[in-house]
């Protein structure tokens, strides 16, 4: 999937009109967001306004709001939720920047790079417990049980990721596994709990979960698709070749060593098991004449049909119609 320079224009252009549709709720999240940091121990205070305003998409919480309002209006619990989905995914942030040691997140140095990783670890905690806390203010047992079963999972997501790398013989259904429960169980949660909140039916519900599963699959993919792909580090926000010197083994590289030549499979092979950028430029290669791109972008295009497709549940609107163009956009993306 060859996506050219108005592809990518078009899709930037979608994606700040479908921040629009939210705008109010959003500048909302944010503020509770804002208050909810609010510690009288600095470091908190400090670590925590550096992430949350770094520049992300804020799509976690962009999709409970769409999908409050696919379901007709946004209540006040909608918002305490998308800053809870947001909070977790920070914390999740956090912790992984300390697992991979990693030094660059969003184009900027991260957290653990700049404070250490043992603060990096403490304030994750923080937010987690925040999140928790807030998310009690709903009064609702199925909210609880929802976000407990999610941070389950992604912890679930962690270990396994933890456990494949350097593995270079992991398989695309082990590796499909760690992105459902690492990446996509979030997307999942926040689309389920807008219903829930909503009180629509069983159907519906299911249907938005599934729609922000096969999301989070598809985003995931394409970030593994980037690491192989991306013209430089600024417009990914990461270094170029950081999931190679993790040694973690990305559906490209674990198509290319199945469709390479055996040498070309044991360059890619050694550089997973020692986890180094030093044959970063060989494995490129490798990646991008074995086609494992468009694997991958293709794998991605079926989860983004999926998830569009888990939409015929709802209603024609207008948000209906930007849930599906957020997943048209989260595989013509290209940082």
């Amino acid at each position: 999937m060859a996506v050219t320079d108005t592809q990518k224009a078009d899709s930037q252009i979608d994606f700040d009109a479908i921040k629009i549709l939210t705008a109010e709720e959003s500048k909302a999240v944010d503020q509770l967001i804002l208050d909810e940091l609010s510690s009288d121990v600095v470091l908190i205070n400090q670590m925590g306004h550096y992430i949350i305003g770094s520049g992300g998409k804020r799509l976690r919480p962009m999709l409970l709001l769409l999908a409050s309002k696919a379901l007709g209006e946004t209540h006040k619990s909608h918002l305490i939720l998308a800053a809870v989905i947001e909070f977790i995914h920070t914390a999740t942030l956090l912790h992984d920047d300390v697992v991979d040691e990693s030094d660059m997140r969003r184009g900027k140095e991260s957290a653990n790079a700049v404070w250490g990783n043992a603060a990096s670890v403490l304030v994750g905690d923080y937010l987690y417990s925040s999140a928790f806390e807030m998310m009690v203010r709903t009064n609702n047992l199925r909210v609880m049980g929802v976000l407990s079963k999610t941070t389950t999972a992604i912890a679930e997501g962690e270990v396994l990721q933890l456990l494949n790398c350097n593995n270079p013989e992991t398989t695309e259904e082990a590796y499909l596994q760690v992105i459902a429960r690492k990446t996509a169980i979030l997307f999942s949660a926040a689309t389920r709990l807008a219903a829930v909140i909503s009180d629509t039916d069983k159907q519906i519900e299911d249907a938005l979960a599934m729609y922000g599963q096969e999301l989070g699959v598809a985003f995931q993919l394409i970030d593994d698709a980037l690491d192989y792909k991306a013209g430089s580090a600024e417009e990914l926000g990461k270094n170029l070749g950081d999931d190679l010197a993790e040694g973690k083994p990305t559906l490209p590289l674990i198509y290319a060593i199945q469709q390479g030549t055996a040498k070309q499979a044991e360059i890619i092979i050694n550089a997973i098991k020692q986890g180094s950028r030093e044959s970063f430029a060989d494995v490129f290669e490798i990646v991008q004449c074995t086609e494992a791109i468009e694997y991958t972008e293709r794998c991605a295009e079926r989860a983004a049909q999926n998830a569009i497709d888990s939409l015929n549940q709802l209603a024609d609107s207008p948000y209906k119609d930007a849930l599906e163009q957020l997943a048209r956009f989260s595989v013509q993306r290209e940082y």
